[in-house]
């Protein structure tokens, strides 16, 4: 078992109010929205290369995409990810609320839904019951290209969602973590509005309020999203695994910069609650260098650092790797 059994609790008992809108089944309007938000800035990553080779990009539109990216992308790996849902540290209620904040602006859906699909997903990594495992359908090569396929975002689109008073109750309970949940849309105009006010107050004009949105918001969008499912789909298919963990998690290093660590998957699976989870030389892991930094300002404490006897104890008697 991967998660807290504190945390997980049985659905029978008193439900508390719903922390998403659309509750624990998605309707047809969520799913339209959810296939707007994933196409419009799949298209303007489409559209982005050749908008560099004709028209070039500005030093501007490049800081707002890199900011905005690493403060959503930070925020789901260390706020939605290693804090709310598996507890490698505790934090100061306003990092909690700022961390919350953080990933709501990667526009990645409501933060209790999120932890709720990922304390399932550790329940039953890559077996039956995993919401977006890419062994789903199988091991031959056609069914890996659809499982991946259903790994990486088809399974959002799935009518039956979690049960978020049996995966995340603790959330749940928390009257500021419920109200930031349910207010996601709103996280999400911020987050898409935030480059255009800044790009257009900075250059006076609507042409730069303009391509600060289209780099800043949907490109930063879309990029934030596929490295971030990447991990779902790329990191349970290929990848080293230096330690022991009960499904196929793989360390893929490519990925480690712009998932801010989370790509050193298999030790992330070896032992979950780990705040570090680039743990060998060379792993650049920004996510654990940020929580360290708030441990020593106070902000985070009981964190749960790997010591070297923790790290070898996982260790596989051979390293395997697949193709």
């Amino acid at each position: 078992m991967t998660i807290s059994p504190e945390l997980i609790t049985d659905a029978s008992e008193a439900p508390l109010p719903n922390a998403t809108m659309g509750g624990d089944s998605k309707r047809s309007i969520e799913q339209i929205t959810l296939l707007a938000f994933i196409m419009v800035p799949f298209l303007a990553l489409l559209a982005a290369v050749p908008l560099v080779w004709g028209w070039g990009v500005s030093w501007l539109d490049v800081g707002l995409l890199v900011a905005m990216y690493y403060i959503g992308c930070h925020g789901i790996t260390i706020g939605f990810h290693r804090y709310f849902t598996h507890g490698s540290f505790k934090a100061k209620r306003p990092l909690r609320i700022a961390l919350a904040v953080m990933g709501s602006l990667a526009v990645e859906g409501p933060l209790v839904r999120w932890v709720a699909d990922h304390r399932k997903h550790h329940k039953f990594s890559d077996a039956e019951g995993d919401p977006h495992s890419p062994w789903r359908y199988g091991e031959t090569l056609p069914a890996l290209l659809k499982g991946l396929w259903w790994a990486h975002m088809a399974w959002m689109f799935d009518e039956e969602q979690t049960p978020q008073h049996k995966y995340a109750p603790d959330l749940i309970a928390d009257p500021a973590i419920r109200w930031i949940s349910r207010k996601f849309i709103y996280f999400t105009m911020l987050s898409l509005a935030i480059p255009p006010i800044v790009g257009g107050l900075v250059t006076m004009s609507w042409w730069g309020a303009f391509t600060a949105f289209f780099w800043g918001s949907l490109v930063r969008v879309a990029l934030l999203h596929h490295v971030t499912w990447s991990i779902n789909s790329i990191c349970h298919a290929v990848g080293k695994r230096p330690f022991k963990s009960r499904d196929r998690s793989g360390n893929v290093w490519w990925l480690a910069v712009l998932s801010c660590g989370e790509s050193w998957h298999n030790l992330h699976h070896a032992d979950p609650t780990s705040a570090r989870h680039g743990v060998l030389r060379g792993q650049v892991d920004s996510s654990a260098r940020l929580i360290r930094w708030f441990e020593q300002a106070g902000w985070a404490y009981d964190v749960r650092w790997p010591t070297a006897d923790r790290i070898e104890a996982r260790r596989q008697s051979e390293l395997t790797e697949t193709a």
